[in-house]
């Protein structure tokens, strides 16, 4: 086993180990079977995975999905056999020569040796001896076939050897195993209810934004629907954060280059940052984050210990470089939204002020329907390049660890996680499927205040290095609204929801006191709409629920002449009847509490 891989391994519960097991057990009968059936073909690699197992293959003969049950048979077919996994220890030497005919085994017995690895085969043998399987593999396996419990073919795709577009495509075949049916059929509705939550699909069903080529990869244009929830939750941020005492900036879009040489971001982060561009001779970037701007704010004058914390915030556009194969909607892009804001203060303020920000990510989580989430504490590793000494280090982890010891956090520390210049406390939530999510995040900095030179003058009159607190407790709104559309499948809380009520009246002859309807709750700052097609009630009622309206008002003689409208909310049977005045009243007192 390779020592990342069983590093990992080491870390699971038996459980765990045992599922990673059956995975990469079930990937080698992946193989096999694809052997047994295409004979041309030559095996490539593959992992077992989180989630289930791949496998990658060197195929003549185009393999599509429709393949997957004459694929699955033969799998059934060889698991039925009970063969044992034989592990063996082998030499180079021997490796070589087994794998001889094979040149993506070759490639990766050289990989062996440059890693320093040892070199073993797994072999598959059937009762009464005969091996019908070997393969260049350091495990973990099964000690037999008959332990596998169910697993399905999921889907199959293009990859490049290495991962390099230079290399020739492999068909990749992509599966999942788990102890027992239940299981799988617990993880394939999961799958198939993710399809339906995709919020690519969402975002071009509720028109909320689009890409284009024309503009350019991973560079997101928001449509109205999408530009109302965003300015939303940017006015929630503002409003709340204002609460909290924090101030609030515009930094521009570009700055000059030695900006980012300072603060050390052009040395460690140079690969996520656009090329410079000149600008009347000298080097300009545009912005990958706003930490050098927001240094500026408390530079703009002396500070004193009773300025402190100096809390600002900036609901701030960046740019960072992502490769086009790492674009994935809204999760991944090239321009995005930060919820930023750095909070400068004294060392006895840094475990107050982390406080008072995980308490913020509390509230503003559960104000979103997440409730459920971890925090992951990441620390310097040997490999990475970071700013500072040990002892600033040592510092600004023990404050992080404990402010999260102190707020009763469910943490776990992740070495090699850390930002460059500080530890961070990343916070993963779970979604309704309980996928988990990286979201926010909180970091704690000895040592960009140093590299610029920051001060305050203390009680004692004394020059004193304040303390950075970095946060953004959503991330990215980009990334952040992507899994909010997954999260509700695109039926949103009513007070994010870019159409909130439509009115629907049941013919012509009611149309004006529909339009009267509108008028008094847009004058309530609702977003209203009115359905004027001649569609039956029914086709109206319909259409509104493909929709995802939270509320639509059906008016008719009746409503009309009492001055009411018959309520139907989303997802909600029954109908009931409210003066239009008591309506208003219910809407906004859920939109006010930021219920569901």
């Amino acid at each position: 086993m390779s020592k990342k891989l069983d590093d990992k391994f080491s870390k699971l519960d038996e459980s765990a180990q045992k599922l990673l097991k059956i995975r990469h057990t079930t990937e080698h009968v992946l193989h096999t079977a694809i052997q047994n059936l295409y004979p041309e073909s030559e095996k490539a690699m593959g992992p077992a995975t989180d989630d289930g197992f791949y496998f990658d293959f060197d195929l003549d003969k185009k393999v599509t999905e429709m393949d997957f049950p004459r694929i699955e048979k033969e799998m059934k077919r060889i698991i039925k056999t009970g063969a044992k996994m034989v592990r063996s220890e082998i030499d180079a030497k021997e490796a070589k020569k087994l794998f001889s005919s094979n040149p993506y085994k070759v490639d990766w017995i050289s990989g062996i040796a440059e890693r320093g690895e040892s070199y073993s085969t797994y072999q598959m043998v059937v009762p009464g001896g005969k091996v019908i399987d070997q393969d260049l593999c350091s495990g973990p396996h099964l000690d037999s076939l008959s332990e596998i419990g169910a697993f399905k073919l999921l889907s199959v795709a293009g990859a490049y050897w290495h991962g390099d577009e230079k290399n020739k495509m492999l068909t990749r075949i992509y599966g999942t195993a788990f102890y027992n049916k239940k299981e799988l059929d617990d993880y394939i509705f999961k799958i198939e209810e993710a399809k339906k939550r995709d919020h690519r699909k969402l975002g071009k069903d509720l028109e909320l934004f689009t890409f284009s080529n024309d503009v350019g990869q991973g560079l997101t244009i928001w449509l109205p629907n999408g530009s109302i929830m965003r300015r939303e939750i940017e006015n929630y941020m503002v409003k709340e954060q204002t609460k909290m005492g924090y101030k609030h900036v515009y930094s521009p879009h570009i700055g000059q280059k030695s900006l980012w040489e300072k603060s050390g971001h052009w040395d460690l982060y140079r690969e996520k940052m656009y090329s410079p561009m000149d600008v009347d001779g000298i080097e300009y970037l545009v912005k990958p984050m706003t930490c050098p701007m927001h240094i500026q704010t408390y530079e703009f004058k002396p500070r004193s210990y009773r300025d402190l914390p100096f809390r600002i915030a900036e609901v701030a556009s960046v740019y960072r470089y992502e490769q086009s194969g790492e674009l994935s909607g809204l999760l991944r892009v090239r321009a995005f939204t930060q919820d930023d804001a750095h909070i400068f203060c004294t060392p006895d303020q840094v475990v107050d002020e982390f406080l008072s920000v995980f308490s913020f990510i509390q509230r503003l989580y559960k104000s979103f329907g997440f409730t459920s989430y971890r925090v992951r504490l990441g620390v310097r590793s040997k490999k990475e390049k970071y700013l500072g000494d040990d002892s600033l280090w040592k510092k600004a982890q023990d404050k992080a660890i404990s402010a999260l010891k102190k707020v009763g956090a469910d943490y776990f520390i992740s070495e090699g996680d850390a930002a460059f210049y500080g530890p961070k406390a990343d916070f993963l939530i779970k979604d309704a499927l309980g996928r988990e999510w990286q979201c926010g995040t909180v970091q704690i900095d000895f040592m960009l205040p140093e590299r610029f030179g920051l001060k305050y003058t203390d009680h004692e009159g004394k020059e004193r290095t304040p303390i950075m607190v970095h946060r953004a407790p959503l991330g990215s709104l980009e990334r952040f609204l992507a899994i909010l559309i997954e999260q509700y499948a695109g039926a949103f809380p009513l007070w994010i929801s870019p159409l909130q009520v439509m009115v629907l009246p049941i013919s012509e002859k009611y149309l004006d006191y529909a339009k009267t309807v509108v008028s008094k709750l847009s004058e309530k700052d609702l977003r209203v709409e009115l359905d004027i097609s001649s569609e039956s009630v029914g086709k109206k009622i319909r259409n509104a629920e493909t929709k995802k309206i939270p509320y639509m008002l059906v008016v008719g003689e009746k409503e009309q002449n009492t001055g009411s409208v018959a309520v139907r909310t989303r997802g909600v049977k029954e109908q009931k009847t409210l003066t239009v005045e008591n309506f208003v009243s219910e809407a906004l007192s859920r939109i006010s509490r930021k219920e569901d």
